[in-house]
């Protein structure tokens, strides 16, 4: 788990620790020191802690002016023990939506399995978009399963188009217009 590392290749679009108004302004993290771990596996330094145990995130990209910001996920997503979307939504999401931010993607092909409890902050964080949205791309067949079982998606959009998106080639606000252009077709 220690060699998987956050994509890097929007650098020198976007820095989180550089960005006075994300969550991780002035964060530092080591390049070569492992101290992270989920469960007792070390995990490459480069991913962001935001109070979970065992989910981390690397913030890729934010655009205020658009309101969109890209947040890729690594490791297990633990509601029932560990609360993970509480200190995603408090941590991290809600200080996005005070910048205005309302269109939010998740790339979720590091996310190792998902154990669901109640949808209260999924609940919040939608109701808190405005005419905003959440789209998971790339999530594992078994998360999305576990995502449907909890009737988490109403709140978040997965699956379809956003299965196997190949995000990496695209630069950001191609990503962003990819994705947004798909659901204003499905609200049409």
């Amino acid at each position: 788990m220690h060699n998987l590392e956050p994509f890097y290749n929007w650098r020198e679009l976007y820095i989180a620790s550089e960005d006075e108004r994300s969550p991780f302004f002035g964060r530092q993290n080591s390049e070569i020191y492992f101290e992270h771990v989920i469960y007792d596996h070390y995990i490459h330094p480069q991913w962001d802690y935001f109070g979970s145990q065992t989910l981390y995130l690397k913030l890729l990209f934010v655009q205020y002016e658009q309101q969109y910001a890209v947040i890729e996920l690594f490791g297990e997503w633990n509601d029932v023990l560990y609360n993970d979307v509480m200190y995603l939504y408090r941590n991290v999401i809600e200080e996005l939506l005070e910048q205005g931010i309302k269109y939010f993607i998740l790339i979720g092909e590091n996310v190792l399995d998902f154990h669901s409890d109640t949808d209260d902050y999924f609940a919040e964080w939608f109701d808190n978009l405005d005419d905003g949205w959440i789209i998971g791309i790339n999530f594992r067949q078994h998360v999305k399963e576990e995502f449907k079982e909890s009737n988490i998606d109403q709140y978040l959009i997965f699956g379809g188009e956003f299965d196997e998106l190949p995000w990496r080639s695209l630069l950001p606000q191609q990503l962003f217009a990819q994705t947004n252009d798909w659901v204003s077709r499905q609200l049409q």
